[in-house]
C-alpha cells in the first residue's frame, strides 16, 4: 500500500519550492502529484526544479485551470485506486515536517473516520480555526487526508465535484461526514482533527501590496462560495451526492434571482460574486 499526495498549484512560481521543500519527497512509499493547473507563469519550471529528478515526484501540467476540476481528475484519472490514504494540500502552504505521516496515522487508528484535516498553525485566527475544526469536523483545503477505502467508493460512485465549485474542503467534508450519503446521514466523527499535522499560509502584509491583491481576489471568492454553498445544500439535503450537476452555473438562473447581498463589509464583495456568477450564464 502507498499513499498519495497530491499538491494543487495555481500560479504559484513564487511559492511552490517553498512547498516541495517543507514535504518528504525522497519517501520510497509515497507518490506526489503537483497539479500545476492553467498556470501562464513559471509554476511548471519551479516545480521541476524542486523535484530534482525524483521518480516518484510527477509534475502534471494542465491546461484547464480549476481546483474542483482538477480535484476530479486526480482522484478519477490519476490515482491507482490501491492507496492507503491521500493527502491533498495547496501548493502555497508550508507544511510542518511530520504531517504526512501523522494523517495517515490517524486514519488508520479511525478506521470509522473519512478524514482527517490538518490545522492551521500560522495567523491571528489560527487558533480559533483549530478549535473550530476540532469542533465541527471541518476541513482546510490547505491541508487534508481522505482514507483510500473512500476515495475508493467515490471512484466507484464516480462522484465528482462541479467543476465551477469554488473550494473542494467544504462539499468534501459533506461527502466524508454523510459517507456519500444525504446530509440527514451526517455525523461529525467522521473526519478527525489531527494536530500532529500542520500547515502555515502566505499571510496578508502591508509591505507587500500583492498580498493585497490576493486578498481581494479571495473574498470576493469566498462570496462565491456563499452562494454556491446554498445550492450545494439543498442538493445535498434533497439528493444526496449524486445530484450534483457537472457545472453549479447551470442551476444559476433558478437561484441568482433568490440571492441579495448581505450587509456590512460583506455587501461589496458579495455584489462582485453576483455579478461574476450572472457573466457565467
Amino acid at each position: 500500500m502507498t499513499v498519495a499526495v497530491a499538491i494543487f498549484a495555481h500560479q504559484e512560481e513564487k511559492r511552490i519550492a517553498t512547498c516541495l521543500g517543507s514535504l518528504p519527497l525522497d519517501r520510497a512509499d509515497t507518490l506526489f502529484h503537483v497539479l500545476v493547473n492553467g498556470t501562464t507563469d513559471a509554476t511548471v519550471v519551479r516545480a521541476r526544479e524542486a523535484a530534482g529528478g525524483r521518480a516518484n515526484v510527477i509534475v502534471h501540467d494542465i491546461a484547464a485551470g480549476g481546483k474542483s476540476r482538477t480535484w476530479n481528475h486526480l482522484v478519477h484519472d490519476l490515482l491507482n485506486g490501491s492507496e492507503q490514504a491521500v493527502v491533498f494540500l495547496d501548493g502555497d502552504a508550508e507544511i510542518q515536517s511530520g504531517s504526512i505521516d501523522a494523517l495517515v496515522a490517524d486514519l488508520a487508528a479511525h478506521p470509522h473516520a473519512n478524514a482527517a484535516a490538518g490545522m492551521p498553525v500560522n495567523g491571528r485566527m489560527a487558533q480559533t480555526y483549530r478549535r473550530n475544526l476540532r469542533a465541527e469536523g471541518g476541513l482546510f483545503g490547505d491541508l487534508y487526508a481522505l482514507s483510500g477505502r473512500f476515495v475508493g467508493a467515490i471512484r466507484t460512485r464516480g462522484l465528482r465535484l462541479p467543476d465551477d465549485l469554488i473550494g473542494d474542503d467544504g462539499l468534501v467534508a459533506a461527502w466524508a461526514h454523510t459517507d456519500l450519503q444525504k446530509d440527514s446521514g451526517w455525523d461529525v466523527t467522521r473526519v478527525i482533527a489531527c494536530d500532529g499535522a500542520g500547515f502555515a499560509c502566505e499571510q496578508v502584509s502591508l509591505t507587500r501590496p500583492s498580498t493585497w491583491t490576493m486578498q481581494y481576489k479571495r473574498l470576493i471568492n469566498y462570496s462565491v462560495r456563499f452562494y454556491q454553498n446554498r445550492i450545494v445544500s439543498d442538493i445535498m439535503t434533497r439528493q444526496g451526492p449524486d445530484g450534483l450537476p457537472p457545472r453549479l452555473s447551470s442551476l444559476y438562473p433558478d437561484w441568482l434571482p433568490r440571492f441579495r447581498p448581505r450587509g456590512g463589509i460583506s455587501a461589496w464583495f458579495d455584489r462582485k460574486a453576483l455579478a461574476r456568477m450572472r457573466d457565467a450564464l
